[in-house]
C-alpha cells in the first residue's frame, strides 16, 4: 500500500485498486532487531469510538525512491514483537495510554 502524507499525523491509504481511506497516525518505532520501522494507525472516521481497529505496517521507501510505502508484517516473530510493543502502550481495558 502507498501512502500519502495530508499532514503531521493523517495519512491516507491508497490500495491497489485506487481505493482511498484516511488513516490517523497513532505512533511509530524503530525496531533495532529487524533493523526496519513500523507504524500504527487506525481509520480516521473511528477517531472517536470507542474502539477502533489498530492496523501495524513495516514502513518502506517505495522502489522509485519518491515517498515510502506501508508493508504487511507477515513474520510471525516479528508480528509477536510489533504487538508486544503496543500492548505496552495500552492498558488492561485496551485503551491507549500515552
Amino acid at each position: 500500500m502507498s501512502k500519502q502524507e495530508n499532514n503531521e499525523d493523517m495519512i491516507t491509504l491508497i490500495d491497489e485498486n485506487g481505493n482511498e481511506q484516511l488513516f490517523k497516525e497513532l505512533f511509530t518505532f524503530d525496531s533495532d532487531d529487524y533493523g526496519k520501522s513500523y507504524i500504527f494507525i487506525y481509520p480516521a472516521e473511528q477517531e472517536n469510538d470507542d474502539s477502533v481497529d489498530i492496523q501495524a505496517y513495516i514502513i518502506a521507501d517505495n522502489e522509485d525512491d519518491d515517498g515510502q510505502d506501508l508493508v504487511p508484517i507477515e513474520d510471525d516473530k516479528e508480528w509477536d514483537m510489533v504487538e508486544e510493543v503496543l500492548n505496552t502502550f495500552l492498558d488492561n481495558d485496551g485503551n491507549f495510554k500515552a
